[in-house]
């Protein structure tokens, strides 16, 4: 494809003008920026005419088995490209994936090994099939075109940049001034990625805001190739349940894609009031027209924020676990939250009294030992921060010892429960 066809004009009718301002539109829905816009509209006027579609890549290293919905922001844009008739191109970076992404970091990232990079990806594709339509997407992997490539091939790649334009990046800058060591093998992953739009010959990269230097360099490098280049479209990166830094598991801020309905409904209920638009924006699916009506609502009075958050939450566990999950995660917010009555279908954890002294348990041991904490020093903590409860009174001592009853329920948090069955292993 010649550079020259990014200019074509189209002779358009009213209706085909009006559907390239109405993908427009959608488009632009929460994004932050579009690099270049005019080159999207012609890429657009051409698919109404032509109906040819256009080829809208999202590039994705996987580093972590699961993705939060910090993560479905970009997912979410793919899905309005889908649902426009597009080609949505996945590309798993399986190879990119063992380099690790430097973006953002202080110091050279570790590198995953092939095997975690497939078990990872797998659950990748997994859960991008709870927001995208799997029978409408193209999953690539760039080992396909990467692992092919001569030390001829990589070192005419490494050609087309220059070390100067590679510490334009505010991480790598940064990392030289301060005398950080740079390892080559780092800047060959911007290489690596914009040469993935050139193997796919992409029309549109979607990305975060700091992914912006790595899809700048897929449009650079098309040009070198001789194809035409690709728009760029970055994404904001939403920010956690704090309300303050971005979603991030490490951070605790995080809604996770593949939790439990209920903790994904209750965490919900915690999303600040001022991202609660922003959350919608971003990460569901509601439409352009229901998110303006929603915004004047709120804006007027007529929609309470606690009514739209409770949609939004309900929204949530619909997209990723399906209406019956919606409606139950509902019920059991209002019963245990809203009436502060316990829910219906706490889960029994069998207990062995012989197993504790006198029958009694120090609340640190139950906790744990019911899986209520991961670890001690977590079932410590939420003791200590007044979490804790049996039979609904509070506990905050650590060294408290409570007396082993069948049917006593200890809580931890708003939304962890264990029923006491008291079984005889001996």
């Amino acid at each position: 494809m010649s550079t020259e066809q990014t200019a074509e004009k189209f002779e358009l009718t009213e209706q085909q003008k009006q559907e390239v301002e109405r993908q427009l539109a959608i488009i632009r829905r929460g994004a932050v920026e579009i690099i270049p816009e005019e080159e999207l509209r012609r890429k657009l006027e051409r698919f109404v005419v032509t109906g040819q579609p256009l080829k809208v890549k999202l590039g994705l290293d996987p580093s972590a088995p699961d993705i939060h919905v910090g993560h479905t922001v970009v997912l979410q844009k793919l899905r309005q490209f889908q649902e426009l008739g597009h080609t949505i191109q996945l590309v798993i970076g399986d190879f990119t994936g063992r380099i690790g992404d430097p973006t953002g970091k202080s110091e050279t990232r570790k590198q995953l090994t092939e095997e975690q990079v497939k078990q990872n990806a797998q659950s990748y594709v997994e859960q991008f099939g709870k927001v995208l339509d799997a029978t409408k997407m193209v999953v690539n992997y760039n080992s396909t075109w990467l692992v092919p490539m001569t030390f001829a091939d990589v070192v005419g790649l490494a050609a087309k940049t220059t070390v100067a334009r590679m510490l334009e990046r505010d991480d790598f800058e940064k990392r030289y001034n301060g005398g950080q060591p740079i390892s080559l093998h780092e800047f060959f992953y911007p290489l690596m990625q914009g040469y993935d739009s050139v193997a796919l010959e992409s029309d549109v990269e979607l990305g975060g805001t700091d992914q912006k230097f790595n899809l700048l360099m897929g449009r650079n490098l098309q040009k070198e190739y001789g194809q035409e280049q690709q728009v760029i479209l970055t994404m904001p990166l939403l920010e956690g349940l704090d309300g303050v830094q971005k979603m991030s598991k490490s951070l605790g801020n995080y809604i996770g894609v593949n939790e439990p309905p209920n903790e994904i409904y209750g965490k919900a209920m915690s999303v600040p009031d001022e991202l609660m638009l922003r959350y919608y924006e971003l990460a569901t699916d509601i439409s352009l027209e229901e998110l303006e009506a929603l915004r004047t609502g709120l804006a007027d009075g007529s929609v309470h924020p606690r009514d739209a958050k409770m949609n939004l939450a309900k929204t949530f566990v619909r997209m990723y676990h399906g209406e019956q999950a919606a409606e139950e995660a509902e019920t059991y917010f209002k019963t245990v939250f809203q009436k502060r009555a316990l829910p219906t279908d706490i889960p029994v954890a069998e207990v062995d009294k012989a197993a504790y002294e006198n029958g009694e348990a120090n609340i640190v041991n139950l906790v744990y030992d019911l899986k209520l904490a991961e670890s001690k020093g977590e079932a410590r903590r939420m003791v200590q921060q007044g979490a804790v409860k049996v039979n609904e009174e509070k506990i905050d001592d650590i060294n408290q010892s409570v007396a082993l009853q069948d049917d006593m329920v200890v809580q931890v948090g708003k939304r962890k429960f264990a029923k006491v069955k008291l079984v005889s292993r001996i």
